[in-house]
């Protein structure tokens, strides 16, 4: 096994670049506590706000969105990506980077150019269903590309030799105990140990959607005995919920410790992002997935092989309504022989160990350069 002496991680944007990364920025640091680690991300990026609480260096490099036509800015894209490509570079050089792993997002593209100027290896990690422009980028320049999920070779030719590895998961979520943390978390938010938990969440935005339908149906959802635990997200408004109901209806603007709201839920209602339907999956939580619309229908491409394996429902954005709701969830939530089936299906089409299958991967690059 090659030993690592610094590693250079890139991506940023979104938390589905950022979130992959961290995960597998611990794995580093558990394997070898004096391993270098350095990210590099955007001033104006998601990263800036999670990358150094987490405890990693951050520097920040300029990086430029790639347009998908012929215009004015794609003439001036080659002198942005030489600028951003010689910052990139000042980094990898400064720290002496073994191997630049990228996880997409635009500041993914000048760390990809200047490992392949230096003749670094490269390891590409994506998660989607067509992959990142950023990424479609640095498979240019490396045959180590690892997917998150094993149907994505399939459906994407830049995917077809990838090694599917899973994804690199928080250890909160990876280690998840959801039978024995449920006491501890039902307690946390307040709600009752003998009624079934609907828990919703649409990411860290919310999704209004979602919000809606399930507050549109909260006298049937409690009538029928489920308590609920709604994220609405930090930039959503408060969802019109009855103060009169029988049983808790929780609402959260943000969760943190999705862990906790895991580990309560009997049921999750949920959109379809890489990163939600790979915890979900791996900690085999049943979900209604109700994938974002306006899109390429990454999401729903994401959701459908959990679904198709029995790991959940998949509900188009355009029919949610609480009347959907009354129909389709009311009934799944309050059976528990349906929902252990779907818990056992949806855990075995997850996986656990995305992050030490993507350190393996980057361990084989680099004793191949």
């Amino acid at each position: 096994m090659s030993v690592l002496r610094s590693v250079l991680l890139a991506g940023g944007g979104t938390g589905g670049h950022i979130y992959p990364l961290l995960a597998f920025a611990d794995c580093l640091r558990r394997h070898d506590p004096d391993v270098r680690i350095t990210c590099v991300g955007t001033p104006k990026g998601l990263e800036n706000e999670l990358i150094p609480p987490a405890g990693y260096d951050l520097r920040q490099i300029p990086a430029y969105q790639l347009p998908r036509s012929v215009n004015m800015n794609l003439l001036r894209t080659p002198d942005r990506m030489w600028r951003s490509a010689r910052a990139a570079g000042k980094v990898v050089d400064e720290v002496q980077a073994d191997v630049v792993v990228g996880f997409g997002g635009y500041v993914s593209v000048p760390a990809y150019l200047a490992a392949w100027r230096r003749e670094l290896p490269i390891v590409v990690h994506e998660v989607n269903v067509p992959p990142g422009v950023a990424n479609r980028m640095g498979m240019k320049f490396t045959k180590f590309v690892a997917a998150g999920f094993p149907h994505q070779p399939a459906q994407a030719e830049a995917l077809r030799n990838a090694r599917v590895v899973g994804v690199p998961l928080r250890t909160s979520i990876s280690h998840l105990d959801r039978d024995g943390l449920r006491e501890q978390a039902l307690e946390h938010f307040g709600l009752r140990p003998d009624l079934p938990v609907l828990f919703v969440s649409g990411g860290s935005q919310g999704a209004r959607s979602l919000n809606l339908a399930v507050s549109g149906a909260a006298k049937e959802i409690a009538a029928a005995g489920i308590q609920v635990l709604h994220v609405i997200g930090a930039r959503n408004e408060p969802v019109p919920v009855p103060a009169d109901l029988p049983v808790p209806y929780v609402t959260l603007p943000y969760l943190s410790e999705m862990e906790l709201g895991y580990a309560a839920a009997d049921l999750m209602l949920c959109r379809g992002g890489a990163m939600t339907c790979a915890e979900v999956a791996a900690i085999g939580l049943p979900a209604v997935y109700v994938p974002y619309p306006h899109s390429n229908q990454e999401q729903k491409r994401n959701a459908l092989p959990v679904v198709e394996a029995g790991g959940g429902l998949l509900v188009d954005d355009s029919e949610l309504s609480p009347d959907w709701i009354e129909r389709m969830v009311i009934p799944l939530a309050r059976d528990p022989q349906r929902l252990a089936a779907m818990s056992a299906a949806a855990a075995a089409y997850g996986r656990r160990d995305g992050d030490e299958a993507l350190l393996d991967y980057v361990y084989e690059a680099v004793a191949a350069q």
